[in-house]
């Protein structure tokens, strides 16, 4: 219980982690290689746009678990304070849906990459395995968002229990 309460806890910050510095240690490399040693990698650029991918759609999953993703706080300022959470939960469901657009329409461009056999310039990296950041950042992004919308509706139905006593 203690290893799925880790991982629910810092696995965006695991994967983002590593990703950034493999990252940062590739992209240092190719400049140490052009400018030290006259000599340029030819894989570098191409992994880095690829975990830099990654990094992006890992970093929106980490995004809604810190509840720090893109959304209109001056709107939300708009309403009463006692619809404002109502109207958070809304926008959790409706980011959901987007999100599972995302998970669906994705997990098929991926699988005809995979199935074409499409691969990578200069490693021979497979195309489907960068074209599934997007598949499998969103469907993180469910999950998270799926978390949200559970604890949004347990604070609600906490304070109509309230309410009623």
């Amino acid at each position: 219980m203690k290893i799925l309460k880790f991982i629910d806890d810092n696995l965006e910050k695991i994967i983002l982690v590593i990703l950034l510095g493999a990252t940062s240690v590739v992209i240092g490399l190719q400049v140490f290689m052009r400018y030290v040693l006259q000599s340029s990698l030819s894989w570098s650029e191409e992994i880095a746009r690829y975990m830099f991918v990654w990094l992006t759609y890992i970093g929106i999953s980490y995004g809604v678990k810190a509840d720090r993703h893109i959304k209109v706080d001056a709107a939300m300022y708009m309403f009463p304070k006692n619809i404002r959470k109502y109207v958070a939960l809304i926008g959790d469901i409706l980011f959901l849906a987007f999100a599972i657009i995302i998970v669906v329409t994705s997990y098929g461009v991926s699988g005809k990459i995979i199935m074409s056999g499409q691969t990578s310039p200069a490693v021979g990296l497979p195309m489907g395995l960068v074209y599934l950041a997007p598949f499998v950042g969103f469907a993180m992004v469910s999950l998270r968002l799926v978390q949200n919308i559970i604890k949004h509706i347990t604070l609600l139905k906490g304070e109509d229990i309230q309410c009623h006593h």
